[in-house]
């Protein structure tokens, strides 16, 4: 963890105030946060009960169920009914959970195209990734019984950067696939 910060503050920071021009050091955009989230078209118990477990194993902290703000007739899903479960990592974990997608995951992913990367035109401060097997993790493989029903992951990554430029310089030389 430590030698990551250390490359971030002290390589990833020189190189983005040589590119780009900022008048103040609060300017120069850093790692907000991580949300991981799997969302669910119909919700069984028996299916939020994984989707929490799985979300726990994987980032070894407590995950909250995500509920509906809306009705939606053709879904068959009422105002405040459960629909997913998601986990917000900040500060110190987000740089575990980080790690840990570089190291494990991210070279798995490469050779079995399991992954797709997605970033709207109006986001100019996060990527998301959804994977479409999360059973790629080693802490839920080992518990295949339980989590061989569980849907793809989604895994956004967000930035305080102001700018696409920004977002991708960033990305790229944290070296994340994009």
């Amino acid at each position: 963890m430590f030698f990551l910060d250390a490359y971030f503050y002290n390589i990833v920071k020189y190189d983005l105030v040589n590119t780009f021009f900022y008048q103040n050091i609060e300017q120069i955009p850093k790692f907000e946060k991580i949300i991981l989230n799997f969302g669910y078209q119909k919700s069984s118990f028996k299916h939020l009960i994984s989707g929490l477990l799985a979300l726990e194993f994987v980032s070894s902290r407590k995950s909250k169920l995500t509920k509906s703000k809306y009705l939606n007739v053709f879904l068959k899903i009422k105002k405040g009914s459960p629909v997913g479960c998601k986990i917000v990592l900040k500060k110190t974990c987000d740089v575990f959970f980080y790690l840990k997608l570089i190291t494990s995951i991210f070279p798995k992913i490469k050779y079995s195209q399991s992954a797709h990367t997605k970033q709207s035109l109006k986001s100019i401060k996060s990527i998301s990734i959804q994977l479409k097997t999360p059973l790629i993790f080693t802490e839920l493989e080992n518990q295949y019984q339980f989590f061989k029903d569980i849907p793809k992951l989604d895994i956004t990554l967000v930035t305080t950067s102001k700018s696409q430029n920004e977002l991708f310089f960033i990305f790229k030389s944290i070296k994340f696939f994009i």
